[in-house]
């Protein structure tokens, strides 16, 4: 039913009281929201890494059977949505490579954007790949560092200079759990604390999971090395750029419960709810938002409107991304599937629908009709963001700009093509409003063309 995609999650673990595997597994099902192609774990006992993934939701892929085949005292788990690379079991992580030194797994959030120069150079020097995500570049790079370099952490340093773009890292060696994020800070990365196991996470969502506590969200450029129970943090290459953690964590991809980098998100989309409201104040008698991540945004609407906030939409829970289509061409029926209007709420009534984004509209034409044969009078379209007019390369699946609505028409017909009364977008001046106690700059390129790094080998 969506346009757009969430991004990877990772999450890893030290914890000297073992079964690891089965705290990643939680930490896993916390972090679903952000992929659902694909999911693995793998595990270090005594230095040995052994791990498990495969195609599918962390419930379907993982069971007791599968877990007790996992022990170990240190862990790095992922899901998957590919954003670079094909939704194949190959291209699922975490990738583990064994080399000269040992055993390598690593689990990545993100998108470099100079892959390509980077894979011809490994390949002119005989790299055969198996996969075709960025990762195993990643991969590749440290390898071939750690044999000129005096540690693991010092070989992930070296790459981290060499590779440009969007990465929260987990690299896991015999001896150490490393987690490192990108200088930039597009990726959210936090840490955790239960008891003495020290735990990563690309949402404080997973600690709640696990009865953990969160510590703190890792700088950008920041990189910790936990080795037997000590931890160190290197800062080295903190502060050599703008930090621009992507917007749209804050708008739509991270759990309403979790905190990124200062901010409950929560917070920030009621916020962007109620700038809505003050900028385009629009008559109508109920305020519904579109599930998920537009029933923040409606609630901060219909709180600075004075507006009745309505449950106007049910969504199916129990209908995954792969369920089974029907066989007409129409999409409307599998809309239907997965959101069923509330006649009783919405009938007689102008309505206002508050949503995250629109991306090419179809999505959103098709609700906004379920609505009028709901019996809604009016239907006026608010959605909690700017329009899409540019292609994020920092690991969001946004299409290409021919594709994008909001480059082939104006607001006021984009509103006719959706069959909406109005259509209002929330302004770039108050996009940046919205998460006023983030320590971080943000990244709105896909709303801009302003990229923090140089994109235009892409463009």
């Amino acid at each position: 039913m969506r346009n757009l995609h969430e991004e990877c999650g990772v999450f890893g673990i030290w914890d000297p009281d073992g079964r690891c595997a089965d705290t990643t597994y939680y930490g896993l099902v916390a972090l679903q929201h952000r992929g659902q192609e694909g999911c693995g774990i793998a595990v270090n006992l005594d230095r040995e890494i052994s791990h498990y993934k495969d195609v599918g939701l962390v419930n379907e892929v993982f069971n007791e059977e599968v877990l007790r085949k996992l022990p170990g005292n240190m862990a790095v788990g992922h899901v998957r949505y590919s954003t670079a690379g094909g939704s194949l079991r190959e291209n699922v992580q975490p990738l583990v490579l064994r080399y000269v030194k040992g055993t390598l797994a690593i689990a990545h959030n993100g998108n470099i954007v100079n892959t390509a120069e980077l894979r011809k150079e490994l390949e002119k020097n005989g790299a055969i790949f198996q996969t075709t995500a960025d990762t195993e570049i990643i991969a590749y790079l440290i390898a071939r560092e750690r044999l000129n370099t005096g540690s693991i952490e010092g070989a992930v340093k070296n790459v981290m200079r060499m590779i440009r773009g969007a990465y929260s890292l987990l690299v896991m060696s015999p001896n150490k759990l490393i987690a490192a994020r990108d200088p930039w800070g597009f990726r959210p990365l936090c840490m955790g604390k239960r008891g003495k196991a020290v735990i990563f996470a690309s949402e404080s969502c997973a600690f709640d999971s696990i009865d953990a506590e969160f510590e703190r969200d890792l700088e950008p450029g920041e990189v910790i090395v936990l080795e037997d129970g000590e931890m160190r943090s290197d800062k080295e290459l903190c502060g050599k750029n703008p930090s621009s953690l992507c917007i749209f964590e804050y708008i739509y991809f991270s759990r309403p419960d979790s905190g990124v980098d200062g901010e409950v998100v929560h917070e920030t989309r009621k916020r962007a709810g109620a700038l809505l409201a003050k900028q385009s104040k629009t008559e109508a008698d109920i305020v519904i938002g579109v599930p998920d991540s537009g029933i923040s945004a409606a609630a901060g609407y219909a709180e600075y409107s004075g507006l009745p906030n309505e449950m106007g939409f049910i969504k199916n829970r129990y209908i995954g991304r792969t369920f089974i289509k029907p066989q007409q061409s129409s999409r409307e029926t599998a809309v239907k599937m997965k959101l069923n209007v509330l006649k009783s709420v919405v009938s007689g009534k102008r309505v206002i629908m508050v949503d995250d984004s629109i991306v090419r509209g179809t999505t959103s034409g098709r609700i906004v009709k379920m609505l009028r044969e709901a019996g809604a009078t009016e239907v006026h379209v608010k959605i909690s963001s700017p329009p899409f007019t540019w292609p994020c390369f920092f690991g969001v699946d946004i299409p290409s700009r021919n594709e994008l609505i909001a480059n082939k028409k104006t607001v006021k017909e984009t509103a006719e093509a959706i069959g909406a009364d109005s259509l209002d977008y929330l302004s770039i001046e108050n996009l940046h409003k919205i998460a006023p106690n983030s320590k971080l700059g943000f990244c709105d390129a896909c709303f801009t063309g302003k990229y923090p790094v140089d994109v235009s080998h892409l463009l």
